[in-house]
């Protein structure tokens, strides 16, 4: 019944927007034909253009971006301008931005580095050091030790050790995720949050409502509400509004009484444990940390959280020692960290790219997607011509064929520079984490794609010197036994697909 409830909804939506469709497509026309009886109403439109270009231009932003809007605004004159006005603001809304700048505030009180972890990091290496402090100084996220990291080199192994500490918790359990949806993975994880939230647990789910919108019923977080759990969908879904506001809570972060958390490219959904077969093989990752450096999960949530929904006054009762007052064993250095599109700094992208320019050896990457702007797509081809030995591995199955054959486009320029590609047979490789001379290592949800990279609120957690980095390497190198190199013979697509997919690059940081 709820299927088919689903479904008409869904029909509905469709029809809704595809009426929207065809309205939009009568008012251009009927304002394209009436351009063309008023010359001041043309000129009007034709400034409207060249100042939304030099308003571009002053913005400063990924040359890229800047290069898909000019030249969409010189192919449309006289109705670029106006459509970037509309819907070519990447940033969050002023209210969004608002609410999350002003919890902020109390993130950076809550987070400071202690100098002896990162003197003890220069010990070591000079150059990791800085690259830790540029996370925790200027990004805010403090580098830990004392902190052990366990990896996962699918979801079906993240899965049973998630349902055995969520059963261990005994005060509050935060769950933050972009993809939920019904099934044995969620069903077993709801049966155990309602258990808790019985029991007097502070018991709180935060998901993306348009991350989920297909697969969860309206109003759900209405519905968890009802069972004892705290709920917020962030970012609601608005139909056709929703296709401009980019920016989407893409994050999957679990943390249980304050000294235990588990992240990774990992959603709630079957696929991700191979419960269900969707694209062939599903190959995830994700990580479980016990100690200190949880803390940053920990604030990370809180911080979403409060921003939208005022909750704690402080967040002290929440730190990893409250309920775990034993010395925690320390395993190297830690640093988890979020990225944002609230400020101007791309975190993410930096953390990548400073691995690739102090690699010596080695630097193995897991991609969804490869969707990169020049300074990656330079990085990456350095690195490989200064005689790194650098593999991106990709899905063998795509699940969005555009996507898929757009990520396909970067491959020439790399293959001729020596970087080696891999794509997944089996399947599908969801996993997002790079690995680098066998000392340091990233797992997280952030894609080498521009929405992870400039749009999405995203996570991750630089490992250096830790036992989990081991595993990295070894699972990418069983990865790649089970894909297929590609050659540069196999890019060739001929002249139509060739230009297909120009355009595409043209439009990879729009879409």
């Amino acid at each position: 019944m709820l299927r088919k409830i689903l479904k008409l909804l869904t029909s509905r939506l469709v029809f809704f927007g595809i009426l929207l469709l065809l309205q939009l497509v009568w008012f251009l026309t009927f304002l394209t034909r009436l351009l063309t009886y008023s010359t001041a109403i043309s000129i009007i439109f034709t400034v409207l253009s060249l100042l939304a270009v030099l308003w571009i231009i002053h913005r400063g932003e990924n040359p890229a971006y800047q290069m898909a809007w000019i030249i969409f605004i010189l192919v449309f004159p006289l109705l670029g301008g106006l459509f970037y006005l509309f819907v070519g603001n990447k940033q969050p809304s002023k209210k969004m931005r608002r609410k999350l700048e002003a919890e902020q505030k109390r993130t950076k009180e809550a987070l400071i580095q202690e100098e002896a972890v990162l003197k003890g990091v220069q010990q070591t290496d000079a150059r990791m050091k800085g690259q830790f402090a540029y996370m925790s100084q200027t990004c805010g996220f403090p580098v830990y030790r004392n902190t052990q990291a366990s990896y996962f080199s699918l979801g079906d192994e993240l899965f049973p050790k998630l349902l055995e500490e969520l059963k261990k918790a005994e005060h509050f359990i935060f769950m933050e995720y972009f993809i939920v949806e019904k099934g044995r993975m969620w069903d077993s994880i709801l049966e155990i949050l309602e258990e808790k939230a019985a029991a007097g647990l502070d018991v709180r789910f935060l998901y993306d409502d348009l991350g989920s919108v297909s697969l969860l019923p309206p109003g759900y977080d209405r519905q968890l509400e009802a069972k004892g759990i705290r709920c917020m969908a962030f970012n609601p879904f608005i139909p056709l509004w929703s296709l401009v506001m980019n920016n989407r809570d893409h994050r999957k972060i679990t943390v249980i009484d304050g000294h235990t958390a588990f992240s990774g490219g990992v959603n709630l959904a079957d696929e991700y444990i191979n419960e269900k077969m969707r694209f062939g093989h599903w190959k995830d990752t994700g990580f479980m940390l016990k100690g200190e450096a949880v803390w940053n999960y920990t604030v990370m949530f809180l911080q979403m959280w409060n921003a939208f929904r005022k909750t704690d006054v402080s967040y002290e009762a929440f730190r990893p020692k409250c309920y775990h007052p034993e010395p925690f064993e320390s395993d190297g250095f830690v640093q988890p960290y979020g990225d944002s599109p609230l400020d101007d700094e791309i975190a993410a992208e930096n953390v990548y790219l400073n691995i690739l320019n102090q690699a010596r050896d080695y630097v193995y990457i897991f991609t969804p997607y490869l969707i990169i702007d020049h300074e990656m797509d330079t990085a990456l081809r350095l690195a490989a011509k200064r005689g790194v030995d650098v593999r991106i591995v990709t899905p063998g199955i795509p699940d969005k064929k555009v996507i898929f054959q757009l990520t396909r486009s970067y491959y020439p320029s790399l293959l001729k520079d020596g970087v080696h590609i891999y794509e997944y047979t089996p399947g599908f490789l969801h996993a997002k984490s790079y690995v680098c001379d066998d000392e340091t290592a990233v797992v997280g949800t952030i894609n080498m794609d521009f929405r992870s990279l400039y749009l999405h609120f995203e996570c991750g957690t630089l490992f250096y010197r830790n036992s989990i980095v081991a595993d990295v390497k070894q699972d990418c190198l069983q990865t790649i036994e089970q894909s297929r190199e590609i050659q540069l013979r196999d890019t060739r697509q001929g002249f139509f697909g060739s230009l297909f997919c120009a355009v595409l690059r043209v439009l990879a940081p729009l879409l």
